[in-house]
């Protein structure tokens, strides 16, 4: 299924089936428990990230080409981050550029995000798949002065600002995706191919980072988890590709679709 969050044209939120474009079947129901079809159909007037998640967690340097643009070793153990659930942005809303990021070196990082569907705690690699509820697509907005020279050592503060955590445009159920290590994903700015590989180069593939995760921590529904990006990101470009204001980024995910956001100066 092919679930999409969004704002009907009476203003209330809705969970449906995209039917066409700006036209959906309505879901009953809970999004993580059972959800069954209504019969009726809404309007889209507006499309809003599919999940509100409670945690979003994040794992850095998790493609192997990306590691090596990067100039890094390969980690022993995946190396996790968190992004406040305030960062959390809309399809087609606009990434904010900071204004205490003065140097405007922010940059795009394509990703797969993988949605938790149910409590998981302490589970095996080999059940780990059983805990997801569905993918969608993410764009890991990254302020690298803050990441890498402000922020004390810690990356929650580059990683954390408003609108820097766009989901979208849908949930694809877990069913219709049987292995999450089999998916190109891109990143196009302004027209222009930055991003272009498959989820078979991470480090540590999906089910391993759930296990992993989940190791004495409670994975609760709605658990957002980043997967990390492939190579290409704009710092490790010669000359440096920042986002600028009237800028659009879309990160387009093989069965997921295209999550596009103009990029705009901070209020």
């Amino acid at each position: 299924m092919r679930i999409i969050r969004f704002v009907d044209e009476q203003g209330q939120t809705r969970l449906g089936e995209e039917t066409s474009p700006g036209q959906a079947a309505l879901l009953n129901g809970d999004l993580f428990g059972v959800l069954e079809k209504s019969g009726q159909t809404a309007l889209v007037r507006k499309l809003l990230a599919p999940v509100v998640p409670p945690n979003i967690l994040c794992i850095g340097l998790n493609y192997r080409e990306h590691a090596a643009e990067s100039g890094s070793k390969i980690p022993e153990y995946p190396m996790l981050f968190m992004k406040p659930s305030t960062a959390l942005n809309n399809p087609g809303d606009p990434i904010r550029l900071p204004a205490c990021q003065v140097d405007h070196e922010v940059d795009y990082e394509c990703e797969l995000a993988v949605v938790i569907g149910k409590p998981c705690r302490d589970v095996p690699e080999a059940t780990a798949l059983d805990y997801v509820l569905g993918y969608t697509a993410a764009n890991d907005v990254s302020a690298r002065t803050w990441q890498t020279k402000r922020g004390g050592g810690q990356f929650v503060r580059g990683k954390g600002f408003d609108t820097f955590c766009p989901l979208g445009p849908a949930l694809v159920t877990a069913d219709e995706i049987p292995n999450p290590q089999a998916i190109r994903l891109k990143t196009i700015l302004n027209g222009q191919v930055m991003q272009d590989h498959t989820t078979g180069d991470m480090i540590f593939p999906v089910a391993q980072l759930i296990s992993f995760l989940s190791q004495d921590t409670t994975l609760i529904p709605g658990t957002v988890i980043l997967t990390g990006t492939p190579q290409g990101v704009g710092f490790a470009r010669k000359p440096p590709v920042w986002l600028q204001p009237g800028d659009e980024v879309t990160i387009e995910m093989e069965r997921i679709g295209k999550l596009t956001n103009p990029v705009a100066a901070a209020k």
